[in-house]
């Protein structure tokens, strides 16, 4: 069986093509990437795939049994008709099974619903598609927290606006190890699952982060209206709007939710505590 990931040179994508390739043969991989050369490190055979080229996926997925829809990263309007390039490719080729990284949040009511709602429409798409199917809904990344420490240990905190939302952290090699379940296993078909972890506060956070890299951090949380205009000012409009939006969500619940990550691998997800200690175990004392 041929399965394609696309997205395979990002975090995510390529996280599921090293999980894939310690549950299946590496000729049964294809990683399809916008620039090639920047999957080649991942040793398997790489397909040219940009999503806003419908001609690249009709010859990227040729020969293809099942392929994984990573998310794309454009903004929500592009990506529908993006994802669509790669699903009606699929259907052209006679691809049999389709699995789409969806996110868990808010489809309306903040900064951040415009692009569930965006992963909403593809999720309609692939269920309408006729071809197999199954959906995870990710949870937030542990790894850009972990990866912006040093800005926290400058500052001597974490401050959002999530305030006393929890938040179902999970980390890109717990969604590798689920997506390749999914991908390699039939009785996922037809199933969206909730791909998430344990629920914290933002303060629990930050005393994990205390216990493991022995900070002193602390949260202090920050109005909506304050800390989007403080997203904005340093990373600009759009990708501000949105990072205050996530935690918005946070705030009202949108990410509380329900984990399904036990059914889609037969294991429980690994604790927030235990995600920020094999990150600091890989990362810092490497």
């Amino acid at each position: 069986m041929k399965i394609a990931v696309t997205s395979a040179s990002g975090h995510l994508g390529s996280a599921i093509v090293k999980a894939l390739l310690k549950a299946t043969k590496k000729e049964n991989v294809i990683a399809i990437a916008r620039t090639t050369e920047k999957a080649e490190h991942l040793g398997v055979e790489v397909r040219k795939g940009d999503y806003n080229s419908r001609e690249d996926f009709n010859a990227a997925l040729k020969g293809v049994d099942t392929v994984l829809l990573v998310s794309g990263m454009d903004e929500p309007q592009k990506r529908i008709q993006q994802h669509r390039n790669v699903i009606e490719a699929a259907k052209q080729n006679g691809v049999q099974k389709i699995v789409y990284t969806s996110i868990v949040g808010a489809e309306e009511n903040n900064a951040f619903s415009p692009v569930v709602q965006s992963n909403r429409q593809t999720e309609e798409d692939i269920r309408n598609s006729g071809l197999h199917w199954v959906i995870g809904r990710n949870g937030i990344y542990i790894e850009p927290d972990l990866e912006y420490i040093d800005t926290y240990i400058k500052d001597g905190e974490i401050r959002n606006c999530a305030d006393q939302g929890k938040c179902t952290y999970t980390s890109r090699e717990e969604l590798g190890f689920a997506y390749a379940k999914m991908l390699l296993e039939e009785k996922h078909n037809g199933n969206i699952y909730n791909l998430v972890g344990e629920a914290i506060t933002q303060k629990q956070l930050a005393d994990f982060i205390n216990q493991v890299y022995g900070t002193k951090l602390v949260y202090n949380a920050v109005s909506v209206k304050a800390y989007k205009a403080d997203r904005i000012a340093e990373l600009g409009e759009f990708l501000g709007t949105i990072i205050a939006g996530i935690y918005e969500g946070i705030k009202n619940g949108a990410n509380d939710v329900n984990s399904d990550y036990e059914k889609a691998t037969g294991k429980a997800h690994k604790p927030a505590l235990e995600l920020i200690e094999n990150y600091y175990q890989s990362h810092v004392q490497n």
